[in-house]
């Protein structure tokens, strides 16, 4: 096999990055350079941003947190991540994450099976180009075509306890 030094190593800054309102997904290791065996992504959030908690059934996800502070619910069971901590999210089991800092945090995911990170290209290409939130409807569309479904009775009980909106809010 020849292998660049492109294919060998992603410095600080490379890759793709797509915004999803108050989160971002950085692009770092595509899906293609693993033989679609994992792909890693790379998620600056913004202060009180909610991830919408949601299921895959077809990856399981493993986040690392590079800096600061991460709220997480699996299931029934919730914590806080911080900096050096590991996170596993499995598949078959609603979770979801919010910074609970009042700076940007910043979380690695590796995703795996690798195909998921194509999601994030196609929801950030929901969202209105003068702001807002995108169409809930077409993002529930575009995760069932993923293996992607929501648990929005979550939402307010979050939003109320930890002082968070939900991306794109």
């Amino acid at each position: 096999m020849n292998l660049d030094q492109k294919q060998l190593m992603v410095t600080q800054g490379e890759g793709r990055l797509v915004h999803l309102g108050g989160i971002g997904v950085h692009y770092k290791i595509p899906s293609a350079q693993t033989g679609a065996t994992f792909s890693i992504v790379e998620h600056p959030v913004e202060p009180g941003t909610l991830v919408p908690p949601h299921v895959h059934t077809r990856e399981d996800e493993l986040s690392f947190v590079v800096e600061g502070e991460f709220g997480v619910r699996i299931g029934e069971r919730v914590f806080t991540a911080t900096p050096g901590c590991y996170v596993v999210k499995p598949r078959n089991i609603p979770h979801t994450f919010w910074n609970a800092g009042k700076k940007r945090a910043r979380l690695v995911e590796i995703i795996f099976p690798a195909g998921f990170e194509q999601y994030f290209a196609e929801m950030a290409q929901l969202f209105p180009a003068n702001g807002g939130p995108p169409d809930f409807g077409e993002v529930a569309e575009l995760g069932g075509r993923y293996g992607l479904s929501f648990y929005m009775d979550w939402v307010p009980e979050l939003e109320k306890q930890y002082k968070v909106k939900l991306l794109g809010g």
